[in-house]
């Protein structure tokens, strides 16, 4: 990765910090938040998992915990004692001293939740949608929504502005859409997908998965990772103490302006489950027809319809199965080691056997009693 190029650390530096080379995670990073002094960041997987580094404190995360959805977000409270894990369902999990404020989960939502931003003084957040819905909690206001504005491009983030009176939406394809005192100041001229957007200033700065950065207004621009080879597309960004710094699928962390570089998870992979094993192949039962034709099975299951109404099992002191057929018969004509008692011989071998009794009786393998008036046992 890039770290060396981008972080604040000398390269043989950089090299003691913690990597991801040689690690396994469990679920693919999602996002990641600089802490508000700029000394640290945490990282966060879509199982929930944190990632802390540099001054960053762990304070729990929903590892463990049964999730309806991915996890999409983090946010970290203003003094970075605590953050908000956020899932693409809209439900919230509050570590640290994060307060709770209330949740979209069980809502019907039109399009998934993409993430979070909290209210200056931390007692309310927004969560935005992927179709622009905006829902407030606790103190945050709502100022209207990109709902319909959008309908070929996904918003991919939300900005507050300083005063908590407006927002900016940006979509995938770099438009931005505001609201309340939040100021329009142009679009993203980007050729790759936007991730996010950050409010800096009383103005905006958006980042795409390629790294590519663009500040517009007030929002400070130093530098970007436009050009140079990723190992994972970029996924999120985050700004602190008047730097920004970007987060990579893999872990990979790029920071810019006074925000340190402390480590990441860049070289890591993420666990892939073995498939399934193939699903065993079913035990058919051999299809054997004793060299019994068509008409000789229709004609003796009339005979067992008639003389025993469906049922092959009948188990009678003289006659058994389902052709009446008397047990000293069944013993003289069965020479096909089939069970002795006629009762628990399927239908096919109880035909087989009264074939040969026609033929030896009547000289026509083909004879079978009267199926209309029932003749009785034989």
């Amino acid at each position: 990765m890039l770290a060396s190029l981008v972080g604040s650390a000398p390269a043989a530096v950089a090299a003691s910090l913690p990597s991801g080379a040689g690690m396994v995670l469990n679920a693919a990073i999602v996002s990641g938040a600089a802490t508000p002094d700029g000394h640290g960041y945490w990282l966060v997987g879509a199982d929930g998992g944190v990632f802390a580094f540099g001054d960053a404190g762990y304070h729990g995360s929903t590892v463990g915990l049964h999730l309806n959805l991915p996890i999409v977000g983090l946010t970290p409270t203003r003094d970075g004692q605590g953050y908000w894990e956020v899932a693409a369902d809209g439900g919230v999990f509050a570590f640290g001293d994060a307060g709770y404020h209330g949740s979209a989960g069980g809502l019907p939502l039109g399009a998934p939740i993409i993430g979070m931003a909290r209210t200056t003084d931390d007692n309310g957040y927004w969560m935005v949608g992927a179709d622009g819905g905006v829902f407030a909690f606790g103190d945050a206001g709502y100022h209207g929504s990109a709902v319909g504005m959008s309908p070929s491009s996904p918003i991919v983030g939300l900005a507050p502005t300083v005063d908590n009176q407006g927002y900016w939406e940006v979509a995938a394809n770099g438009n931005v859409y505001a609201f309340g005192d939040a100021g329009y100041q142009g679009n993203a001229p980007t050729s790759a997908p936007v991730v996010g957007i950050t409010g800096q200033r009383g103005g905006y700065r958006i980042v795409s998965s390629d790294g590519g950065t663009f500040a517009f207004g007030g929002a400070t621009y130093a530098g970007s990772l436009a050009g140079h080879p990723l190992n994972r597309p970029v996924v999120a960004t985050s700004a602190a103490n008047g730097g920004y710094l970007d987060v990579a699928a893999d872990g990979g962390v790029f920071t810019f302006g006074p925000i340190g570089y402390y480590g990441s998870l860049g070289g890591s992979t993420v666990y892939t489950p073995p498939p399934p094993p193939p699903p065993p192949t079913p035990v058919v039962a051999p299809v054997v027809d004793y060299g019994l034709s068509q008409y000789q099975i229709n004609a003796w299951y009339k005979v067992n319809m008639c003389e025993e109404g469906g049922d092959w099992s009948i188990n009678g002191s003289v006659y058994a199965g389902g052709l009446g057929m008397s047990r000293a018969n069944w013993s003289q004509f069965n020479t096909f080691g089939f069970t002795s008692n006629a009762a628990y011989a399927s239908p096919l071998q109880q035909i087989r056997v009264a074939v040969a009794f026609a033929s030896y009786y009547y000289g026509n393998p083909n004879w079978a009693p009267d199926q209309n008036g029932c003749s009785g046992g034989y």
